[in-house]
């Protein structure tokens, strides 16, 4: 059985979409940078330079979030009933995969497409289908859903 989409909300989609649009390409404009998310993660915690422009991002990244939270407080529904142990376990799979495949969707999806890279595409149509996957065993093989 199908679940109908109840929270679709296309109008915070496509302003969400063209917000990272636009940072991906200031930074690679402004830096010659990829804006790769599991990369600048990985750079803060490395020797690699450019600490304070990964970490700006990030900052940029969660805040923007945070604001869009506090202007416009239950536009975005928040998620209950997933069991931690499960959160945590997911958690550790994409940062897994995100290593295994060299970037994540940011890098590979946003700006790896746009730069039209064939590892890119394939790396996005694999996690693309694995997400389908998770989701078709959790909502209908343990029965978790928000």
């Amino acid at each position: 059985m199908l679940t109908p989409i109840t929270n679709f909300t296309p109008g915070i989609a496509l302003g969400g979409g063209l917000l990272i649009g636009a940072g991906a390409v200031l930074l690679m404009a402004g830096l010659g940078r990829i804006a790769g998310i599991s990369g600048m993660v990985h750079g803060l915690f490395s020797a690699e330079s450019g600490r304070g422009w990964r970490a700006s991002f990030l900052i940029g990244l969660v805040a923007g979030a945070g604001v869009y939270v506090a202007l416009w407080p239950g536009d975005i529904p928040v998620r209950h009933g997933f069991p931690p142990w499960l959160l945590i376990l997911a958690g550790l799979l994409v940062g897994a995969g995100t290593r295994l495949g060299s970037g994540c969707t940011s890098g590979h999806g946003v700006c790896g497409i746009a730069r039209r890279s064939k590892r890119s595409l394939t790396a996005t149509a694999v996690f693309m289908a694995c997400g389908i996957i998770t989701a078709i065993i959790l909502r209908h093989g343990l029965g978790v859903s928000s």
